[in-house]
């Protein structure tokens, strides 16, 4: 049977339980138990003898450290480096001057720590409270002391313990280290500093302060049925024997808190938590030597503050700060995030992220926490809104930040990272998008509910006055007073009269005025523009109309030469909006009806006479062809279509239209008179197209030619005109005529294509 191996000078077998260290000398393995090795001091070890090849090898020797230290001229490499936390370093720290911290420590009562006062002056600074009176924290008796923290938590309760010369950390009972902390002789320096006892027995006699239960998310928005159990940050005990340091640090998840001696004594080293001291922190934290580094020599000031038995400090979120225990101490404390330093707490977390920090006092499930903070604020904005409330500006911001960092932990390439810490039955879209909306309503309710403001002095009004004239606007339309409950009783009367006019007067071409506002605030929104309805956009046609049919009866205007419709479509859609008129340069394209009434003005010489005869000259010349063409293909049918004589339709006594009193009184003339030149009615001139009237000679009944005469007849009496055209028409004697070639006026217009629209084209 194989023998076991035996090691060390004790001659036992391999334990894994057990530190052992090889010497270099005679290759044999030894406990560290055994010859005097800690476990925490091999890695300095260069070169291991043990006690029986010291007597030939000499002692062993330890490792040497390059001094990266700021104070290092580089020309020896015999001196040590510091180590923040050794003895030198903290003999030295002792010795130093530091600004004090009453610069930026506000000192306050217990009472006067309250809501209102941090809401009206915010955390952003740090606060010590001399006496624990008015703080609503309850600690136990002046006599409690290490021993009763173990009865009350428990001896086997592991703890972790800080090397505060190595600033290294390391597991052991709490048995174990209340008898280190009552022994003579300290081969170390031991600090504990996140003995977090929420869950045992010395919960009970320990409470934070009142303003601490107030604003803790923990405390007020975690859920009791979570899956998630609540953050184990509320309260710890630290236990800290004389010259314990803790470095520089940022409290995790840029929580705020607070520190309460009850034994002892503690310094603290502050620095302001400013976007050059953060870069300064986060290039500090990434350094590999950072721990032989003085952090508060990189930055401008640190600000020294004690705090002695009996007093309490709230120090805000982002705050750097070191800790130096000059004698014993026993100390309680306790980290809270709250709604007071949303953004704060935000970068610092994020900063914590970057640098994967990984500490002893760690915020577990922060990002878990903000949910449902956004949840809580989601329902709090309803209730106030509902309730025509203002969320607090502090809120409205707080909100904003966290909305902000939920779009960023919910995108696609970040969701696998973060999804870890999403609540259960929460749905991450439908909470952002409601936020949003009651962060909308939140920051534009201000606006909403404005106080009244008080009138304008005599000479603003006065120079408004002025400006509006300019503008061609009256002051009673725009500037009303929205105190005034008369006038807005007034305006809500009037105000579908007041678009119907603006409408008219936009019909007619005029200038509109500035429209009334009859909102109960002042607002700079435009008036909308009121829908024309179809009776006002008829009224806008028959205007254009009329104005349109003056232009051919008035023998001042100038008329547009001959151009046909149906080429240009620029003309096929009329926009109903009118523009303001200018004395531009005649363009054949533009619009016959101004938009506004023209002055008189003289016709120019010529241009009558000249534009109409060419007109009249190319019609002719059309029409001429055009029935040539019939004529034509008339003679190559075999079958003459017959004539059907129809009796004419009875005319109106009462009609007073041109073609009408032209009928009436020419019905006694002979379809071969012609003559040139105007037609006038008994009833009075009746102003009419200036030019030749053109009208077609009809066969009568009596002449045997009707039909082969009515090609030439027609292309004679284009050229001389015709009075007695009408006479046939209306008689009943002619023949049935193509719809809208009844009357002389229908005949012209159908040979100058005179339209509806008013406009004279070829």
């Amino acid at each position: 049977m194989a023998t076991v191996p035996v090691y060390c000078i004790c001659r036992l077998p391999y334990d894994v339980t057990q530190f052992m260290i090889e010497c270099d000398a005679c290759k044999d393995w030894f406990h560290g138990s055994c010859v005097g090795v800690d476990e925490d001091d091999a890695p300095d070890i260069d070169i291991y003898h043990c006690p029986n090849c010291e007597k030939t090898h000499g002692k062993s020797t330890l490792k040497k450290k390059k001094n990266w230290s700021k104070h290092d001229t580089g020309q020896s490499t015999d001196i040590k480096a510091v180590q923040n936390g050794s003895q030198v370093f903290i003999k030295e720290l002792r010795s130093r001057t530091f600004p004090s911290a009453d610069d930026v420590v506000v000192k306050l009562s217990g009472s006067q720590l309250s809501m209102d006062y941090l809401e009206e002056n915010g955390f952003n600074e740090p606060i010590l409270v001399q006496k624990k009176d008015g703080l609503g924290m309850s600690m136990p008796a002046p006599t409690f002391y290490i021993s009763d923290v173990e009865n009350y938590v428990g001896p086997d309760v592991g703890v972790d313990v800080v090397d505060v010369t190595k600033q290294t950390d390391s597991k052991m009972k709490l048995k174990e280290f209340v008898d280190y902390y009552y022994s003579t002789n300290r081969k170390k320096v031991l600090n504990v500093i996140n003995l977090e006892f929420s869950d045992t027995r010395m919960n009970s006699i320990v409470e934070s302060p009142q303003i601490v239960r107030r604003l803790s998310w923990v405390e007020n928005y975690w859920p009791d049925d979570a899956l998630l159990g609540k953050p184990k940050v509320t309260k710890y005990c630290l236990i800290c024997v004389k010259d314990s340091y803790t470095d520089f640090h940022i409290e995790c998840g840029g929580a705020s808190v607070w520190y309460h001696v009850l034994k002892g004594e503690k310094i603290f080293f502050l620095i302001k938590p400013t976007s050059a001291n953060l870069s300064l922190y986060e290039r500090w934290t990434s350094s590999s030597n950072h721990s032989e580094m003085f952090f508060a020599d990189q930055v401008d000031k640190c600000y020294k503050c004690t705090l002695k038995q009996g007093q309490t400090l709230f120090i805000p979120s982002g705050w750097i700060n070191a800790i130096l225990t000059p004698v014993d101490c026993l100390a309680f404390s306790g980290h809270f995030v709250h709604n007071l330093s949303v953004e704060m707490q935000m970068r610092a977390y994020e900063i914590e992220k970057r640098l994967k920090v990984k500490t002893l006092t760690p915020f577990p499930n922060f990002e878990t926490a903000c949910w449902y903070v956004g949840r809580h604020l989601l329902e709090r904005f309803k209730g106030l809104h509902k309730a025509n409330k203002q969320p607090a500006p502090y809120l409205v911001h707080g909100a904003k930040i966290i909305n902000g960092a939920f779009r960023a932990w919910t995108k696609k390439q970040a969701l696998l990272e973060h999804e870890d810490e999403l609540p259960e039955n929460m749905k991450p879209s439908q909470l952002i998008k409601d936020l949003a909306k009651e962060i909308r309503l939140s920051e534009v309710f201000v606006f909403d509910f404005v106080p009244f403001q008080p009138p304008a002095s005599p000479s603003t009004q006065e120079a408004i006055q002025g400006m509006l004239s300019m503008a061609n606007l009256s002051s009673s339309d725009s500037l009303q007073q929205p105190w005034s409950n008369s006038q807005s009783k007034n305006n809500s009367q009037s105000r579908s009269n007041s678009h119907s006019t603006q409408a008219s007067k936009k019909a007619g071409g005029g200038a509109t005025g500035g429209g009334s506002n009859n909102s109960k605030r002042p607002t700079k929104r435009l008036p909308k523009k009121p829908r024309k309805s179809s009776s006002i956009e008829s009224l806008d046609y028959d205007d254009d109309q009329d104005h349109m049919d003056a232009c051919f009866k008035d023998s001042d205007y100038v008329y547009p030469s001959l151009e046909s419709e149906e080429d240009n479509p620029v003309f096929k859609s009329r926009s109903k909006k009118r523009k303001s008129s200018d004395d531009t340069p005649y363009s054949p394209t533009a619009r016959v009806g101004p938009s506004v009434p023209r002055q008189e003005r003289p016709a120019r010489d010529g241009a009558r006479v000249a534009s109409i005869e060419t007109g009249l000259a190319a019609a002719a010349a059309k029409l001429s062809h055009q029935e040539q063409q019939k004529t034509k293909k008339k003679k190559k049918s075999t079958k003459k279509k017959a004539l059907v004589i129809e009796e004419p339709p009875k005319i109106s006594q009462d009609s007073s239209s041109p073609e009408h009193n032209l009928d009436s009184h020419d019905g006694n003339l002979t379809d071969h008179e012609f003559n040139t030149g105007t037609v006038k009615s008994p009833g009075g001139p009746q102003p009419m197209a200036p030019g030749v009237f053109l009208s077609q000679r009809r066969p009568s009944m009596s002449s045997p030619n009707n039909s082969t005469n009515s090609t030439s007849t027609n292309s004679s009496s284009l050229a001389k005109g015709d009075r007695g055209g009408s006479a046939d028409a209306k008689g009943g004697f002619g023949l049935r005529l193509k719809k809208g070639m009844a009357t002389a006026k229908q005949r012209l217009g159908k040979i100058l294509k005179i339209h509806r629209n008013g406009k004279l084209l070829l």
